[in-house]
């Protein structure tokens, strides 16, 4: 299978990984061949990237970093948890979210659970999912970011569960913003910013009113847009003032925002993503974490097609778990432009003169 553009596609290629809907349920299946329509239809749904078939590279597989289950089981409970809560007083909204708070540990738990049982290192771009509502489908997706560079940098088993908590409801303080704000899909007025930027403290005031829930888990909501120079919100706080977990979600935040499709623009690759991060190194985000960050995600995807720095092109076919951005290629062409009948596979640890000049997501 190939990772390629949904601008790319033709009609006639078939989908090696289905597309879902938010709720798990099958948009296009694989192996159905791609009419105009179906394709025209995909870029209106905000879908950058699918994986389609490639006689040529049919070995080569792609697996969930987390089950199918527990993608839905989580959406819908955020989703649930969050909806319930608006429009409600705030002592109502205090007991519902301490109602629900057994559900989240359990679900932050199983999240732990599978990532570690995982061994390959996350790619959550590996499942296509159209989402209807942004806000739930990030709150799950900054959950598994922030958990695995916590498992990177050697977190307790209770300090990753807290940070799991906080991460799932980092943004539930966007309940309280007005949702044509939130759903707009063009630039916002000044006055619309400002009112998106006091979701943190919304979160903040609503969690820290849940008795059993620790502060820590507030503070997620709460400095989560913060920066290292201090440019961040709500308090422009700086360095170490700045919790670790507020650190870690920064980086996890930033980085679901900008890989993740949405309608109004192009995901960029997690390779791209990484370097939104490294841009910022230091100065918005905490340099070292950047640096745990790149080791505990997949920064080239299995399937995606690449140029070497001598010339060659391919396929990402596996990952290296200490580095992945030196991850296995099969060779599909040299660089006289010769397509191989026979396709072979190099080790980027091993090959460490050669080095990934730009990735290919165009049918071939």
């Amino acid at each position: 299978m190939r990772l390629v553009s949904v601008n790319s596609l033709q009609a006639g290629v078939c989908l090696a990984k289905p597309v879902y809907n938010e709720h798990g349920f099958t948009l296009i299946n694989k192996g159905i061949p791609l009419t105009a329509r179906m394709i025209e239809k995909l870029g209106s749904l905000g879908i950058s990237y699918v994986y389609i078939e490639d006689e040529r590279i049919s070995h080569i597989g792609v697996s969930s970093s987390i089950s199918e289950e527990l993608r839905k089981e989580a959406v819908s409970f955020v989703e649930s948890s969050f909806n319930q809560i608006v429009n409600e007083s705030k002592t109502k909204q205090s007991f519902l979210l301490e109602k629900s708070m057994k559900g989240v540990v359990n679900l932050v738990r199983n999240f732990i659970q599978e990532l570690k049982q995982n061994e390959n290192v996350l790619n959550l771009l590996a499942d296509i999912y159209i989402y209807d509502d942004y806000v739930y489908s990030h709150s799950m997706n900054v959950t598994m970011y922030a958990l695995a560079l916590g498992m990177e940098l050697k977190l307790s088993e209770s300090n990753l569960e807290i940070l799991g908590v906080g991460a799932l409801l980092h943004d539930v303080g966007k309940v309280l913003v007005p949702i044509d704000i939130l759903d707009k899909p063009g630039k916002l007025t000044a006055e619309e910013f400002e009112e998106v930027k006091k979701h943190p403290e919304y979160g903040f005031e609503l969690l820290r009113k849940v008795p059993t829930l620790s502060l820590l888990v507030a503070h997620c909501a709460y400095q989560h847009h913060e920066r290292l120079d201090g440019s961040g919100y709500p308090r422009g706080l700086k360095g170490n003032h700045i919790h670790l977990f507020g650190r870690i979600l920064a980086i996890a935040d930033v980085y679901d925002a900008v890989t993740s499709h949405r309608v109004y623009r192009k995901a960029m690759l997690p390779h791209e993503g990484l370097e939104i991060l490294y841009a910022g190194a230091g100065t918005l985000f905490d340099k070292q974490m950047v640096e745990s960050f790149r080791r505990a995600v997949a920064v080239y995807p299995v399937g995606l097609g690449v140029v070497l720095s001598d010339g060659r092109k391919g396929v990402i076919s596996r990952q290296n778990q200490e580095m992945s951005d030196r991850p296995h290629v099969m060779i599909l062409e040299h660089a006289n432009g010769e397509v191989l009948q026979k396709t072979y596979e190099i080790n980027l640890m091993k090959e460490l003169d050669i080095v990934i000049m730009e990735c290919d997501t165009t049918v071939v």
